[in-house]
C-alpha cells in the first residue's frame, strides 16, 4: 500500500466528531486516552491508557521498517509484515535460477534463514518526549526563510547527537501539525534482519496489479522476518554468531477471528496524508501534479517491461520498481478519480471560507486570518517551484546518475565537521550511504537503466524552453533539435565508459575527495560535478520556501486545533511516519449505487479467480486443498470456508503497510496491507462512506503455513489463540 510522490504536507478534512460511526483519526497514541470513551464503547477491552505507553503492550511489539510496520510475535525476534513490504529482500535473494519470488522461501531452522536487502532495518521505540520548546523557543521571528529552516534543523541534529551517543539508538526529531509541535523519538535500530518466510508470489501477490487497491481481494499479503542482535544483545551488523532478538512484548495470534462488526485497531507507521493541506496545494496537485506523473509513469513502466523481458534476470532486478510504479499510478488514478467525485475542490474551498468565517466571528483572530494568506502566497511560490524543477528531478532519476550525485556531494560535506553537515550525510549516515551503493548491485541493470534515462530525457526535450537546464544541456551535448537516435547513441557512451556499475568502485568513491571527483573521467561523475551548482540552487530555493512555510504554518494549525474543539472534536496530526493507532469495525460497504462489498472473502474465491496466469495462478496445492475443503480448525462457520482477507472502516494510508490488526484484547487478527480504488482520496479528506481498508486474515496466514507451505516450525514458535477468550 506504499503511495506516493508527494507534494506538500497538509489538510484537514475535519476531524471525525466522536459520536460519528466512521472513525476517521490516525491518532497519536498519547491522544487516545482522551477518547477512551468511545474506544470502549466501539469495543476495546484492554485499557486504553495501556495504548498510550509506546514502549510497553501492546504498543512496544509494534516496530518500523523504515517506510513499513511490522509487529513481533515471538520472544525470539519473529517479526511479521507484508509480503510486499518484505519483497525486496526476496528479490534481493533471487536469481532466474534460484527464484525466490516464484518458488517462495521457508527457512525451516534459523541458520537457513537469508539476510535482508542491505540497508533492512527494525525500529523499536524505547523513548518518547516533547522537545517543542528547544526546536521553536529561541527562534527569532525577523529571521529569513532559509535562517528559520536551518536554524531548525541544527537545532534537530543537536539533540539527535545527544540521544544517539549510546551505540545502536537511531533518533529522530518529526514535526506534528505541520511544524507547531515536535518530538524526540528513540530507537533501538536493529541492523541484522533476515527473511523466515515469504510464500510465493502466487499466494503473497494473488491478483498482482489487476486487483490492487480493489475488492473482493484474495491475496496472501504476509511475510516473516528475524531480528538479530550480538552475542550481548545490541544491535550488530550480520554475523553468523548473532542471536535472535528477545523484545520485550509480542503479540498472541488469533486463530479464532472475526466476526461482521467486530472491533479492530490497527497500530503502524503511516507515511503521510494531506488533511490539512491548502486549497492552494490542491489544485496544483489534482491540477497539474498528478495528471502529469500518470504520462510519466505509464511511459516508464512500459519501458522497463520492454528492456527487461519477463523471465529474464532484469526483470527480477526490476521486479520492485516496477511494483512500486504500479501501485503508484494505481493510486494517483483513484486519487483523482476520488478527488472528482467528492468534488474536492469545492470542499475545500468551502471549508476554507468556513474557517475563515469562524475567525471572524471569534474576535482577536484578524493575525491569524493575515497568516494564513500569507501561507498561501508562500505554497503559491512552493507549487510553481515543483513545477519549474519536476523535468529536471526526472532526468537526473537514473541510478547511476543519482549514485554519482550522491557520492560527490557527500565528498563535499566530509570536508565540514559533522555537525554542520547535511543530514544524510553525516557520520550516523555513512553506513546507509554504503549500503545503498551496495544494493544498486542486485537492481540495476545498464540495458534498462539506459532506456529510462533515455525516455526522461526525450520526454524532457519536448519540455518549452523555461524547463530546460543548461548545466545537463551543455554536458550532454543536447538542444531542441537532438533526436531520439543522438540521445541513445550519447547514452551508449556513458554506459560503455562507466565504472559507476562496479560496487567495488562506488564504495571506492565514498572515500575519495571532491577534487579526485573533479578529476574524475567517469561520464557519470563528471555529470554529477557538473549538475552541483543548480542541485544547490533549487535546494536552497526550496529551504528558503519550507522555512517561510514553518514560521506561518504553526498559526494556521493552531486555529485549525481550535476550531474543531468548539465543534466538539479531537485533531489529530497528519501522518508523517510515526506511530499511529486507527481503530473500528469489521464492516462492508456500499461505495456507489449497486455495489456491495461483503466484508469477507473465502477460498473459494481464490478457485473462481485462477487462470493459471500470473497473476491469477494459485499453487496447485492450495488449489487442490480448497476444492477438497480441508479448511482445518481455520474455518469460519458462518462462511463454510476459511477468510482470506476482510474490511474494516480504518483509516490507513501508505506506510500503514504491514500494521498489526488487533481484537479488543490486543491480539494479532490481521495485517492491514491495503485500501480500496474508492478510499485512496482519504488521503485529502476523509468520507466515512466509501473508506475501507483491507486486511489479509490471520486464519487465511496460518492455514497457508500449515497446509501450503509447512512452516509449522514458525506456527509453533507463536503463541496462537486457538479460541476466543473473554
Amino acid at each position: 500500500m506504499s503511495r506516493k510522490i508527494s507534494y506538500l504536507a497538509g489538510s484537514v478534512l475535519l476531524a471525525c466528531s466522536m459520536s460519528t460511526a466512521a472513525k476517521e483519526g490516525m491518532y497519536t497514541p498519547e491522544q487516545l486516552p482522551q477518547i477512551s470513551e468511545d474506544l470502549k464503547k466501539t469495543g476495546l477491552e484492554i485499557s486504553p491508557q495501556s495504548l498510550s505507553d509506546l514502549t510497553e503492550f501492546p504498543m512496544g511489539a509494534i516496530v518500523s521498517l523504515g517506510g513499513c510496520s511490522a509487529s513481533f510475535v515471538s520472544d525470539k525476534g519473529l517479526a511479521v509484515t507484508n509480503h510486499h513490504c518484505a519483497r525486496g529482500s526476496v528479490q534481493y535473494n533471487s536469481t532466474a535460477e534460484n527464484n525466490y519470488l516464484e518458488e517462495g522461501f521457508l527457512a525451516k531452522t534459523k541458520e537457513q534463514e537469508l539476510p535482508a536487502a542491505p540497508g533492512t532495518r527494525m525500529y523499536v521505540t524505547v523513548e518518547f518526549s516533547d522537545v517543542t520548546d528547544k526546536i521553536l523557543g529561541q527562534l527569532s521571528d525577523d529571521l529569513t526563510g532559509r535562517e528559520r529552516f536551518d536554524a531548525i534543523v541544527d537545532v534537530q541534529k543537536k539533540l539527535i547527537q545527544e540521544c544517539e551517543s549510546q551505540p545502536g539508538y537511531r533518533c529522530s526529531v518529526p514535526s506534528f501539525y505541520n511544524g507547531k509541535e515536535y518530538k524526540l523519538i528513540k530507537q533501538l535500530e536493529i541492523q541484522d534482519v533476515r527473511i523466515a518466510y515469504a510464500p510465493a508470489d502466487s499466494v503473497g501477490k494473488y491478483g498482482g496489479d489487476v486487483d490492487n487497491w480493489m475488492w473482493p481481494r484474495h491475496t496472501g499479503d504476509f511475510a516473516f522476518y528475524r531480528a538479530y542482535v550480538s552475542k550481548d544483545g545490541k544491535p550488530a551488523a550480520y554475523a553468523e554468531d548473532n542471536v535472535p532478538y528477545k523484545p520485550e512484548h509480542v503479540l498472541k495470534v488469533s486463530a479464532a477471528g472475526l466476526q461482521d462488526g467486530d472491533f479492530v485497531m490497527a497500530a503502524g507507521y503511516p507515511g503521510s496524508t494531506d488533511r490539512y493541506a491548502r486549497l492552494v496545494a490542491v489544485k496544483h496537485t489534482f491540477n497539474w501534479l498528478y495528471p502529469t506523473y500518470i504520462d510519466l509513469i505509464e511511459t516508464w513502466i512500459k519501458t522497463i517491461e520492454d528492456a527487461a523481458p519477463e523471465g529474464s534476470d532484469a526483470r527480477i532486478k526490476y521486479e520492485s520498481t516496477l511494483a512500486g510504479l504500479n501501485n503508484f499510478l494505481k493510486n494517483t488514478k483513484g486519487q483523482i478519480a476520488g478527488a472528482q467525485r467528492v468534488g474536492l475542490v469545492k470542499r475545500r474551498e468551502s471549508r476554507e471560507a468556513s474557517l475563515n468565517e469562524w475567525l471572524a466571528n471569534s474576535g482577536m483572530r484578524e493575525s491569524q486570518i493575515e497568516t494564513i494568506e500569507q501561507l498561501d502566497e508562500v505554497e503559491e511560490q512552493q507549487a510553481l517551484l515543483s513545477k519549474q524543477t519536476f523535468w529536471y528531478r526526472n532526468i537526473t532519476r537514473p541510478q547511476l546518475l543519482s549514485a554519482g550525485q550522491r557520492l560527490y556531494r557527500n565528498a563535499i560535506e566530509q570536508q565540514k565537521p559533522d555537525e554542520e553537515r547535511e543530514p544524510g550525510y553525516q557520520d550516523r549516515d555513512q553506513s546507509r550511504l554504503q549500503e545503498s551503493m551496495q544494493r544498486i548491485e542486485r537492481r540495476f541493470d545498464p540495458t534498462v537503466d539506459k532506456a529510462v534515462w533515455a525516455t526522461f530525457i526525450n520526454q524532457y526535450l519536448q519540455q518549452p524552453e523555461s524547463a530546460r537546464i543548461a548545466a545537463f544541456d551543455d554536458a550532454l551535448g543536447l538542444s531542441a533539435d537532438t533526436s531520439k537516435e543522438q540521445v541513445s547513441e550519447i547514452l551508449d557512451r556513458y554506459y560503455a565508459q562507466t565504472k559507476m556499475d562496479d560496487a567495488d568502485y562506488r564504495l571506492a568513491m565514498l572515500e575519495k575527495s571532491p577534487e579526485a571527483f573533479k578529476k574524475s573521467n567517469d561520464p557519470f561523475i563528471a555529470l554529477a560535478v557538473a549538475l552541483y551548482d543548480i542541485e544547490m540552487e533549487n535546494e536552497d530555493k526550496a529551504k528558503s520556501l519550507s522555512g517561510e512555510a514553518k514560521a506561518l504554518s504553526p498559526g494556521y494549525m493552531q486555529a485549525i486545533i481550535d476550531w474543531q474543539k468548539s465543534q466538539g472534536s479531537l485533531a489529530y496530526p497528519d501522518a508523517n511516519s510515526t506511530l499511529r493507532v486507527t481503530y473500528g469495525n469489521v464492516l462492508g460497504g456500499s461505495p456507489k449505487d449497486g455495489l456491495i462489498y461483503e466484508p469477507f472473502t473465502r477460498l473459494q474465491g481464490i478457485v473462481e479467480k485462477d487462470t493459471g496466469e500470473s497473476p491469477f495462478n494459485a499453487p496447485e496445492k492450495q488449489l487442490a486443498l480448497i476444492k477438497e475443503k480441508t479448511f482445518g480448525p481455520y474455518e469460519m462457520p458462518s462462511l463454510n470456508s476459511v477468510p482470506v482477507n476482510f474490511l474494516s472502516d480504518l483509516d490507513s494510508t501508505g506506510g500503514n503497510s504491514g500494521s498489526a490488526t488487533m481484537n479488543g484484547r490486543a491480539e494479532l487478527v490481521g495485517l492491514l496491507f491495503d485500501g480500496t480504488f474508492e478510499s485512496v482520496n482519504s488521503d485529502w479528506d476523509f468520507d466515512p462512506k466509501t473508506t475501507r481498508t483491507i486486511h489479509v486474515d490471520t486464519r487465511y496466514m496460518l492455514w497457508v503455513m500449515e497446509y501450503v507451505d509447512g512452516a509449522t516450525n514458525l506456527i509453533d514458535e507463536m503463541d496462537v489463540v486457538r479460541e476466543e477468550t473473554k
